[in-house]
């Protein structure tokens, strides 16, 4: 499971946003843990945060500083406090790592033996120094683009409040890796920043810090930095709460407050929000509005981004957001349909996990009977491979959402026609292109497609939505 998978599970289960530091500060510890030991007092006041907020957390922070600054013993007390906190729980590492020459070894370290589930880093040393940690595909980095120190005002608002260098910095990361792999971290009591922001990176996680200093105000900071759905913004608690021997009600205590904000600005910002394709363009491509509106949401992005083969591809897709989009949903499934129509079938099945919310609307909406071969076989139950009733000799048509290499689509197909079903037919909503379609052929397979990856760009540069550069990026790759 990847680390944002694992996180709204936990924001879900615990209907919480909070995030704990688990830092081993002696000046902070309670004056209940003092013993001869330092460390010992520290491992039992870890202990203590653990146990209290494990029940109402979405994750854990601990800051790698305060580990370093008690020596050999502090990080021995590190690995025990990882192993302590439970394993379903996400954990982010708090470094801001930025030596770009230890990047590839620390990302192995933190990520393989220490099992966190993400990192911070420092963005001076740009994408490279990034990639290292990007290449591990179910875990994530929080960039920090924004601190509240009142020392570094002059440098991250350079060169004037218009176009501040912190903003420059969520502009470019957002480059450097998919919402899925990449978040930010941003210190700040003004609502004002936040916002701004937010605004630049509505798709993003931020990691909230430093809100509770003095003069800070709660709800103005959920107003800014939730997205449009409510979420995608992490509290901390307090750190002089942590010192509380009441911590259990004291958090859950705040953990209400900060839904019930976020309930108010929920309902007061709610509406039924209306897309409008916003271009003239001659000769416009059928699926014009359709491709327009996947930009728009997100679900087509250009920079660069690393792949979990370490390679850079100068576009991103990520299609999981059109199910939290209704209207858009059904005009995928329309295209969909457009091409099912003409192909002849028994059942339709689609292939996990991306491709089943639009396999499982095709079916319904076709009136067709749909199964689907399992990404794993499950070591108990029935052990089934394929999912769903069907006869041997029927014709099955595969569903699935991007066609890059063909190799997971063809595997499953594959498990398909072991089971005595027969496929002719592939029909995916985005082909790659780059010759995968003849490598079905080659493979027994009639390859279909509702879009092409050079129908999307092509139509965004014309509408206006890509412009030269990013342009020229997909046409040379």
């Amino acid at each position: 499971m990847n680390f944002f998978d694992k996180l709204h599970i936990n924001i879900s289960q615990n209907q919480s946003l909070l995030f704990v530091g688990l830092d081993p500060n002696p000046e902070m510890m309670p004056a209940r843990y003092e013993s001869e030991d330092i460390i010992t007092g520290l491992w039992q006041w870890l202990q203590f945060i653990i146990t209290e907020t494990a029940d109402f957390v979405c994750a854990y922070k601990p800051t790698l500083g305060f580990y370093e600054a008690l020596g050999i013993p502090g990080l021995e007390l590190l690995h025990k406090t990882l192993a302590a906190i439970p394993s379903h729980i996400p954990i982010i590492l708090d470094a801001k790592h930025s030596d770009l020459n230890t990047s590839t070894i620390f990302a192995r370290a933190v990520f393989t033996e220490w099992q966190v589930d993400a990192i911070t880093l420092s963005p001076y040393t740009g994408q490279d120094h990034v990639v290292p940690f990007l290449v591990y595909p179910d875990k994530a980095v929080f960039i920090l683009c924004c601190t509240s120190n009142a020392g570094a005002e002059a440098l991250q608002q350079y060169p004037g409040n218009e176009t501040p260098l912190y903003l420059q910095v969520v502009k470019e990361s957002k480059n450097w890796g998919t919402p899925e792999q990449l978040g930010l971290e941003v210190g700040t009591i003004n609502p004002e920043v936040l916002a701004l922001i937010r605004s630049v990176a509505p798709e993003r996680i931020i990691m909230a810090r430093s809100i509770w200093a003095e003069g800070g105000n709660l709800k103005q900071i959920l107003e800014a930095g939730l997205n449009t759905n409510g979420d995608g913004l992490l509290i901390p608690v307090p750190q002089d709460m942590l010192g509380s021997s009441q911590l259990s009600q004291e958090i859950q205590s705040l953990n209400a407050e900060i839904n019930q904000f976020k309930t108010e600005i929920i309902d007061e910002n709610s509406t039924c929000s209306v897309w409008l394709p916003n271009v003239c363009v001659f000769n416009q491509h059928p699926q014009q509005d359709l491709i327009l509106q996947l930009y728009d949401i997100g679900c087509i992005m250009f920079g660069k981004f690393v792949q979990a083969s370490g390679a850079i591809f100068p576009y991103y897709i990520d299609l999981r957001k059109i199910i939290s989009n209704p209207q858009l949903f059904n005009q995928v499934l329309c295209a969909y349909e457009k091409i099912l129509k003409n192909l002849d079938f028994d059942r339709l099945a689609g292939i996990p996990y991306g491709s089943l919310p639009t396999a499982t609307g095709l079916a319904l909406r076709l009136q067709c009977p749909m199964i689907f071969p399992r990404k794993e076989v499950k070591a108990h139950g029935t052990r089934r491979v394929i999912e769903g009733s069907f006869y041997p000799g029927e014709t099955i048509v595969v569903v699935d959402d991007i066609l890059i290499s063909g190799k997971s689509v063809m595997e499953g197909a594959e498990k398909l026609k072991s089971a005595g079903l027969n496929v002719n037919d592939i029909v995916v909503f985005i082909d790659h292109e780059k010759g995968v379609r003849d490598r079905l052929q080659d493979n027994g397979y009639r390859g279909h497609a509702v879009l092409t990856l050079s129908e999307i760009t092509n139509t965004l540069y014309q509408a206006g939505r890509i412009n030269d550069e990013q342009f020229l990026a997909f046409t040379e790759s």
